[in-house]
């Protein structure tokens, strides 16, 4: 694997590079064409979902050379003082291009007195000044800024999205990585591409013979192994409670975060009624689940007493809705068990 940080190695250098953002960049591309640029871009969205590289892009393919583009971190750079200098090197014609561009990201943490000097500019620009504005908390904008920019929202990727993004890297770096795996990785990536490339290069380093399996990227990253998800379902079909809050137990003193390891026990609860009530659904499944965990899934779907069903997915979502509020990280789960498992009998 390259020695550059993968978020560094694969950021997008040119708007086909850009992952998941096709309405954002099909605008400023026509923009482009048609020669319609305007003073200030807002750029919004979650981090991680290329507002910056989208917009040094943009930079770039309106002819803004290196000299010409200014960078400005708003955490850092907040005060007053900052955006007066800013304004006063605004006024100063660009050195080789048509367009000075700056991009100032994070601008939400501006101070209320720096909004008023930005505000300023915004309402005047010199016709050679373009700011593109980027920021992870949109609210936190005042409308007077908002209502001066050209807004675009990146969306956040999807976990499809980013799973592909997983295989399509690895395959690059000459690592072969299987689907669940690639699932994990995309789940930690917490719909952000450079989250999901940061996991990916972590778990990288532990490919032996330049492969990976969902065992190892599990241990790395502290996911839940397969085992620990499967007891949980397994209890419920056998009714042994106990080994399911056993393996949730085992699951707290793996460190193993609680959210993520509901949100698997959903996928696989998902997944059997799905098998039992979709006559495609297995062929889709041999992709997304190891050999074992399929014919577990399918001994489930397939069981007489369908003891899991709708009714326990239902409980295990009021989970989600719960866990990240209880002061017990295992409560949600646990209770959930006990009601389909022990007191809902």
């Amino acid at each position: 694997m390259s020695e550059l940080a993968l978020y560094r190695k694969y950021r997008p250098s040119k708007f086909e590079d850009v992952q998941g953002q096709h309405e954002v960049v099909s605008i400023l591309l026509r923009e482009i064409e048609d020669k319609s640029i305007s003073h200030a871009y807002l750029f919004s969205g979650g981090r991680g979902t290329g507002k910056t590289s989208v917009a040094r892009i943009f930079a770039a393919e309106i002819g803004c050379k290196p000299s010409d583009l200014y960078e400005m971190d708003g955490a850092s750079n907040r005060s007053i003082d900052d955006i007066r200098e800013l304004r006063e090197s605004v006024r100063s014609m660009p050195f080789e291009s048509p367009y000075k561009v700056y991009i100032i990201d994070e601008v939400h943490m501006l101070t209320k007195e720096a909004f008023n000097a930005l505000l300023k500019t915004l309402e005047e620009p010199p016709a050679h000044a373009v700011f593109i504005l980027a920021t992870t908390d949109r609210d936190k904008l005042p409308d007077t800024i908002i209502s001066r920019c050209q807004s675009f929202v990146f969306r956040d990727p999807t976990l499809d999205e980013l799973k592909k993004y997983v295989l399509d890297t690895a395959k690059k770096e000459q690592v072969t990585i299987d689907s669940p795996s690639a699932d994990i990785i995309a789940m930690f990536g917490d719909g952000s591409f450079r989250d999901t490339l940061s996991v990916l290069e972590k778990v990288l380093v532990a490919a032996k013979d330049r492969r990976l399996d969902v065992d190892t990227v599990s241990r790395i990253v502290g996911a839940p192994t397969h085992d620990l998800v499967n007891r949980v379902l397994g209890s419920i079909e056998s009714g042994n409670i106990s080994d399911g809050l056993s393996a949730i137990q085992s699951a707290k003193d793996e460190h193993v975060d609680m959210k993520v390891y509901l949100r698997l026990i959903l996928e696989k609860m998902r997944a059997t009624l799905m098998l039992r009530y979709d006559k495609n659904a297995e062929g889709h499944y041999k992709d997304e689940f190891t050999p074992d965990d399929l014919v577990f899934l399918l001994r489930l779907a397939n069981s007489p007493e369908k003891k899991i069903n709708s009714h326990v997915l239902y409980a295990f979502l009021d989970a989600t809705r719960e866990i990240g509020f209880s002061t017990v990280p295992t409560l949600p789960i646990e209770l959930a068990l006990i009601k389909v498992a022990g007191e809902g009998k």
